[in-house]
């Protein structure tokens, strides 16, 4: 079990992300703002921060720059953020972050985040965070890549930075939707409801790309309960991602 802060100023992505970490069996407290966040920081030792960039009062990248000049930066810092731009990564990372999460952040991204930042932790320095790199480059992928939305600035995606150079990886998207075997219907009716929701909501994961906020769209379901479904059902959510 890991002790981690989550600093957001949204409160629906504070409980969930509060949520998901958890279920995972970690200890998780929560801040909504920078002010929070320094002094959770001073009364606390954390194994691991997720650290949202815009915020109300200070924001991120200039919290995570008073941590590091006032030698308070002794952990993995996991930046959040919908909006980041390139010059954005390569301070964030020259100044010691350790990934970043584009959002709306998927929960296989993040407990893949989370886990590399924890491997970090609890390693040797920067060999640790390099191990980590090449985790995430599994498959070969050597070089890093930006990810560009076409329109408006290229945002990060889920990547790996080392302290001088701005990592980004771009999620791989699946070209169409799982196929399903037929259903037996020759079972109680609890059962075969349960098997078709199963298939109903992997097949939207895997059409989505396993984006759980597009998929809670398409199925009308809050994020929050969707999560709780995929678990009651024993979805597979790490079979819809790929590389």
């Amino acid at each position: 079990m890991a002790n981690i802060l989550v600093v957001d100023d949204e409160l629906g992505i504070r409980d969930l992300l509060s949520e998901i970490l958890n279920d995972e069996g970690h200890s998780v407290d929560l801040a909504e703002n920078a002010t929070q966040a320094r002094n959770a920081r001073l009364d606390n030792v954390y194994d691991l921060v997720l650290l949202d960039i815009w915020m109300p009062d200070t924001d991120g990248v200039s919290l995570l720059k008073e941590w590091a000049t006032s030698g308070m930066l002794n952990m993995p810092v996991i930046m959040m953020s919908g909006h980041a731009t390139i010059d954005t990564a390569v301070e964030a990372t020259r100044i010691g972050a350790f990934s970043f999460l584009e959002k709306p952040i998927t929960m296989q991204k993040l407990l893949k985040a989370v886990e590399q930042g924890l491997a970090r932790s609890t390693g040797n320095g920067s060999n640790a965070q390099a191990q980590a790199a090449g985790a995430v480059g599994q498959g070969g992928a050597t070089a890093a890549k930006v990810a560009g939305s076409g329109n408006g600035p290229q945002v990060l995606n889920g990547g790996v930075g080392a302290p001088a150079t701005a990592v980004a990886m771009v999620a791989e998207i699946d070209q169409g939707p799982m196929s399903h075997q037929g259903f037996d219907l020759d079972r109680p009716l609890r059962e075969a409801r349960d098997g078709f929701e199963k298939a109903y909501f992997e097949f939207h994961l895997a059409r989505e790309g396993g984006s759980m906020t597009r998929v809670a769209e398409k199925t009308g379901l809050e994020r929050t309960h969707l999560y709780r479904k995929l678990r009651q059902l024993g979805v597979d959510l790490g079979r819809n991602k790929r590389g």
